[in-house]
């Protein structure tokens, strides 16, 4: 399997396995264990990466987030906790949501160490979350936990590559969201979804891009451990979702 192939090929996997723990209702009862109070926790927790910073810098990670909702969340949730202890609480759900999900019958230990090859060989321009995410919280020891925890990072990176992709298709990113995500487009502070039949073509312009954006990063892989890690990651997203 080529690069190419492997980025289009495991997108589904890389982009979705960790999103579950993020909307796990057990993620936000720890959040508010915290003193959280509920979205807050996930920008506080998934921005915490970056430091203490101002909520525009979170907002120009999160890319697709009104820079508005970013900064009334980011305001509260810096309240409850530091960034980075945030942060390391939010991987801390990564982890209780893997031990409760990830089969028992999964290689997880050759996912984590062909996608660990990846996270750490790959250039962080442009990609400050990913870059957090693997600068500042610690990776687990256990290998299904190190498994998610690194397929997180590339979740992170790859939404970068996507984004960039997506601005320079010269999309609106509320209409980018309306269009992929029309049910989060008031979460993410946009207000209602609009009607985005003109940029559909533009939009799949923008994810084709996104694959061969994404793609030089498992060029340290050869074609059989591309197929693996493919292989394995959408086996573990079957198991999950």
């Amino acid at each position: 399997m080529d690069a190419l192939t492997a980025a289009t090929e495991s997108a589904p996997a890389i982009s979705n396995v960790t999103s579950f723990f993020m909307i796990d209702p057990k993620t936000f009862a720890t959040g508010a264990e915290h003193g959280f109070s509920g979205l807050d926790f996930y920008v506080t927790g998934r921005g915490g990466v970056l430091g203490e910073v101002d909520a525009d810098v979170v907002a120009a990670a999160f890319v697709f987030f009104s820079p508005d909702t970013v900064r009334a969340q980011w305001e509260a949730g810096r309240a409850v906790l530091p960034a980075l202890d945030a942060g390391r609480a939010f991987a801390g759900c990564l982890v209780d949501w893997t031990h409760e999900h990830v089969p028992a019958d999964l290689d997880a230990a050759r996912l984590a160490e062909l996608a660990e090859r990846v996270v750490a060989a790959a250039p962080p321009a442009g990609a400050p979350l990913f870059a957090g995410w693997r600068a500042n919280v610690e990776a687990p020891d256990e290998p299904a936990a190190r498994a998610t925890f690194a397929l997180n990072a590339l979740r992170e990176l790859r939404a970068a590559r996507h984004a960039g992709a997506v601005l320079a298709a010269g999309l609106d990113v509320r209409d980018a969201v309306s269009h992929r995500s029309p049910g989060m487009a008031g979460i993410f502070g946009w207000g209602d979804p609009v009607d985005t039949a003109a940029i559909a073509s533009r939009w799949d312009e923008a994810e084709a891009a996104t694959d061969v954006a994404f793609a030089p990063v498992f060029e340290v892989l050869d074609d059989a451990e591309r197929a693996e890690l493919t292989d394995l990651s959408l086996a573990l997203l079957d198991a999950v979702r």
